[in-house]
């Protein structure tokens, strides 16, 4: 082996193993990558200048909700790397079994749960706490999405192909309105309109759902005393500062002090303790009084770059005939929009306050090891794409290169039939020479012996 292949760029062996395939291409989205990583590092810091004046007075250690946002981060990317590994296939296949699943673990919160704050969300298997509504979105989703492709003229065309999912939405709902979790879903099913509108469903079904969808969120705030308040809090949260709308009004305060530029990072006053639940659902809020509206607009940012990305993608996968791929990417990306949105809007005082976290940066095992399973699905679905089209690259040459042989072949296959045929025409020609020079030779010693017998005569 030469010693220059060493000195090579491994780009560039790829290059030349795939005629035709640009030194530059990956076989990843690394930009995708490094939006999640800044959104994990960021989140990092503010959830560990957030935490510290509570975590000091309850764990007597001001770096304890740090740490476990660092293991965190850890298990997410971890997380996010063993999902880059499986097939999408796998997950087309699947999307059932997922579902199933999904409900077993809505089931089994109900049943085994731990309640905190008068909410049963979480099940506790042994030192790990798992969210159950979290990994239950990203199922639902992959069902969903296995269903656009399974039916997609049912729900294009027929009201029966329409309604199927929605009643297994409504199992979801009912199971996590039990919990209750109405914040989760209203996500779910901002989601499923979204991604039906998106897959072909008339104009009339989409208004029609999104209607019948408003209503029932509007019966169940009605309904329930405490989500009346939150509402009433959010319309006018100065009315009750230090009751119902105390938290709405310490938010408010924060994004006051933030300004353009904010305080500086760690000098926050509403994280010693003004504020409840500063770094989880309220992270925002810290960041503004931090970091100001650059802060702020910086993260926005990042994530809508990562929702364009998710959209693009679904819009490419549909080109390359990977519908299944195409509208799982549509759902994470309507998803991590619509809970930014939600979170964000709930600590500006512009929606009504609700426990969702913001993707990648808020403190949360579970929201955060899903949320980077999802990027890690896109990573998936792009890197896929991409090798797909490498390997019909590389089958257009292997195909231009066999066809050249092939020519090639007949090329010298013709030109050795000429030369057989010219060897075989040469003699040919000689045989008729010698036969015509036997002839000559033949008639001249006729001649010569008819003289002779004269002569003798």
């Amino acid at each position: 082996m030469n010693v220059s292949t060493f000195s090579t760029p491994l780009r560039a062996l790829f290059a030349q193993r795939h005629d035709g395939v640009p030194a530059n291409v990956r076989p990843y989205d690394v930009s995708l990558i490094l939006l999640a990583l800044s959104l994990l590092s960021i989140g990092l810091i503010i959830v560990t200048s957030a935490s510290m004046p509570v975590a000091a007075r309850l764990f007597d250690n001001p770096f304890y909700f740090a740490i476990r946002h660092g293991i965190y981060i850890v298990l997410a990317i971890g997380a996010s790397l063993t999902v880059m590994q499986i097939p999408m296939q796998w997950w087309r296949m699947s999307n059932a079994w997922l579902l199933l699943l999904g409900l077993g673990l809505l089931i089994a919160v109900l049943v085994v749960g731990r309640s905190v704050n008068g909410s049963t969300r979480w099940l506790a298997i042994g030192p790990i706490t798992i969210q159950a509504a979290e990994p239950a979105k990203l199922f639902f989703f992959c069902y969903l999405a296995g269903y656009l492709v399974r039916r997609y003229e049912e729900v294009t065309e027929n009201i029966k192909g329409f309604l199927k999912p929605l009643v297994v939405f409504f199992a979801f709902a009912v199971l996590l309105l039990m919990q209750p979790d109405l914040g989760t879903v209203v996500v779910m099913l901002c989601t499923t309109i979204g991604l039906l509108f998106l897959a072909g469903a008339k104009l009339w079904q989409f208004f029609g759902l999104a209607f019948t969808g408003g209503l029932a969120v509007t019966f169940l705030i009605m309904f329930e005393e405490y989500r009346m308040k939150r509402i009433t809090s959010f319309l006018d949260p100065w009315a009750d500062p230090f009751g119902s709308g105390y938290q709405l009004t310490q938010s408010l305060m924060a994004y006051g002090r933030g300004n353009v530029f904010g305080q500086g990072l760690g000098n926050s006053l509403q994280k010693l303790e003004y504020l409840p639940e500063a770094h989880t659902d309220f992270i925002m809020a810290i960041l503004a009084e931090e970091l100001g509206f650059a802060g702020v607009a910086t993260v926005l940012v990042l994530m809508l770059c990562i929702v364009l990305k998710a959209m693009k993608m679904g819009s490419k996968a549909l080109q390359h005939d990977r519908p299944f791929d195409a509208y799982l990417a549509y759902s994470i990306g309507i998803w991590f929009s619509f809970q930014t949105a939600v979170n964000v809007g709930a600590s500006a005082g512009i929606l009504p306050t609700k426990g969702l976290t913001f993707p990648l940066l808020s403190y949360g095992g579970s929201s955060l090891i899903i949320m980077a399973a999802a990027v890690g699905l896109l990573v998936r679905i792009d890197f896929e794409m991409r090798v797909e089209g490498i390997q019909a690259i590389d089958k257009s040459s292997k195909a231009s290169r066999s066809s050249k042989s092939k020519t090639q072949v007949k090329s010298a296959g013709s030109a050795g039939k000429k030369k057989v045929s010219s060897v075989l025409d040469d003699v040919a020609y000689a045989v008729v020479d010698d036969a015509e020079d036997g002839n000559d030779i033949n008639e001249n010693r006729e001649a010569a012996s008819n003289v002779r017998g004269d002569a003798h005569v």
